[in-house]
C-alpha cells in the first residue's frame, strides 16, 4: 500500500480517487482537515476498504511513525501543504509551520522508517514530493519556460516555503540516501477545487450574481494543468521516475487570467445563462493587484515526456468544460464549502482591494 499526506485536499483527493480507480493497491490517507481538507471530496470511496482515512498531522512524528510501522507502505506521496498565495501574504506563519516544519518532520519519520526496512523493501521504497512551479519565480513575456534546472527565485511566502520544502527533500536524498522524487506542477484546475482559487471562485461568484474580481490588469499568464492529467503524471513518476530526480509537470496551456475568466463566462453563458440574458462578463471588475504578483509562469514539460512517456491528455478547452459542468452538477458541494470561515476570508482578502474599472 501507499501513504498519501493531504489526501482530502484538492489535488490529493483527486489523486486518491484516481489511484483506486486504476488499481487495487490500498491508500492510507493522512489529512489534518484544515479549511481546504474536505472529506466530501472522498465520498465516492465510502465503504471502500482500500481507503484508510486517518485524521492527523504530518508534523506529528509520533503519529506518522506509528502509521508507518502499522501499515508498512511501499511509498509516501506528500501532497499536504498550505497552498494559496493570498493566504500566505495575510498569514505566513501557517505556511512556514506546514510547508517547512511539517515537511521536515515527515521526512524525519520516513527516514527512520525507511532505514529500518529489510534490504529489498528499502530498495523499492519511494518518497514522492508534490511541489509547484512558483518556486522558480516569474518569467518575462519572451523568457523560456521553467525547466528542472531553472534557479529558484520564490517571490511570495507560499512559494518560499515550498522552495524550502523542495530543498529539504533534495537534502534528505543527497545526505541520507532517501529515495526521493519531486514534481513541480503548473496551475491545476478541476473538480473539488477550493473556491478561493481563480477558476472555482469565478464559477461560484458568477452564479451568485457577485463581482468577478480580476487582479491588476488581468494579464498575468499561467500554464493550466487539468488535475486528472496531473494525477496520471504522478502515478507515472512514482512508477518509473529516477531516484533523486525532479520532473516538471505542465499542461502546455499558457493563458492570461483575464482570458480564463472570459472563457468561464462564455461557457456559463451557454450552460447556465443569466436570467436577464446578459453575459456573465458584465460582472467582471478589476481590483488592486496582489503584492509581488508574479507576471508569468510557464512549464517546460519535455523531460517527463521524453523520459517517462507522459504528456497531458486534456486541452484547456476540454478540461475547463468538464470543470464547469462538474461545479454545475455539484452545487451541494459548493454550498457546503462556502462556510462562514470561507466567507470571512473572502471579505478580508478583497475588502481593501478597491474596484478600479469594470470591463466587458
Amino acid at each position: 500500500m501507499i501513504l498519501v499526506s493531504g489526501g482530502a485536499g484538492f489535488i490529493g483527493s483527486n489523486f486518491v480517487v484516481d489511484w483506486l480507480a486504476h488499481g487495487n493497491e490500498s491508500v492510507i490517507n493522512l489529512d489534518k482537515l484544515t479549511y481546504a481538507g474536505n472529506l466530501q471530496n472522498l465520498h465516492s470511496l465510502n465503504g471502500d476498504s482500500r481507503h484508510i482515512f486517518v485524521h492527523g498531522d504530518i508534523g506529528d512524528t509520533t503519529q506518522v511513525a506509528a502509521l508507518l510501522k502499522q501499515y508498512r507502505p511501499r511509498a509516501v506521496l506528500h501532497f499536504a501543504a498550505e497552498s494559496h498565495v493570498d493566504r500566505s501574504i495575510l498569514g505566513p506563519a501557517a505556511f512556514v509551520e506546514t510547508n517547512v516544519n511539517g515537511t521536515f518532520n515527515l521526512l524525519e519519520a520516513v527516514r527512520c522508517y525507511w532505514s529500518a526496512l529489510p534490504d529489498a523493501e528499502r530498495l523499492a521504497f519511494r518518497f514522492l514530493h508534490v511541489s509547484t512551479d512558483e518556486v522558480y519565480g516569474t518569467l518575462g513575456p519572451d523568457d523560456a519556460p521553467f525547466a528542472e534546472t531553472t534557479p529558484y527565485a520564490p517571490n511570495s511566502p507560499y512559494s518560499a516555503t515550498k522552495a524550502a520544502s523542495d530543498h529539504l527533500v533534495r537534502a534528505y536524498h543527497h545526505t541520507y540516501g532517501l529515495p526521493t522524487l519531486t514534481t513541480n506542477c503548473s496551475n491545476n484546475y478541476g473538480p473539488c477545487h477550493f473556491p478561493e482559487k481563480l477558476i472555482p471562485l469565478v464559477i461560484a461568484n458568477a452564479r451568485a450574481g457577485k463581482a468577478l474580481p480580476i487582479y491588476g490588469d488581468g494579464q498575468q499568464v499561467r500554464d493550466w494543468l487539468y488535475v486528472g492529467d496531473h494525477c496520471a503524471a504522478i502515478r507515472r513518476v512514482l512508477e518509473q521516475g529516477a531516484i533523486g530526480e525532479t520532473y516538471n509537470v505542465g499542461g502546455w496551456n499558457e493563458m492570461t487570467n483575464l482570458s480564463v475568466v472570459h472563457e468561464l463566462c462564455d461557457i456559463l453563458d451557454r450552460l447556465d445563462p443569466r436570467q436577464d440574458g446578459a453575459s456573465y462578463r458584465i460582472q467582471i471588475v478589476y481590483v488592486a493587484d496582489r503584492p509581488g504578483h508574479d507576471r508569468r509562469y510557464a512549464i517546460d514539460a519535455r523531460k517527463i515526456e521524453r523520459e517517462l512517456g507522459w504528456k497531458p491528455v486534456e486541452t484547456f478547452e476540454s478540461g475547463i468544460a468538464k470543470t464547469v459542468q462538474w461545479y454545475l452538477d455539484h452545487q451541494d458541494w459548493v454550498q457546503n464549502i462556502q462556510s462562514g470561515a470561507y466567507l470571512s476570508w473572502v471579505q478580508q482578502n478583497y475588502a481593501q482591494r478597491a474596484i478600479t474599472e469594470p470591463t466587458l
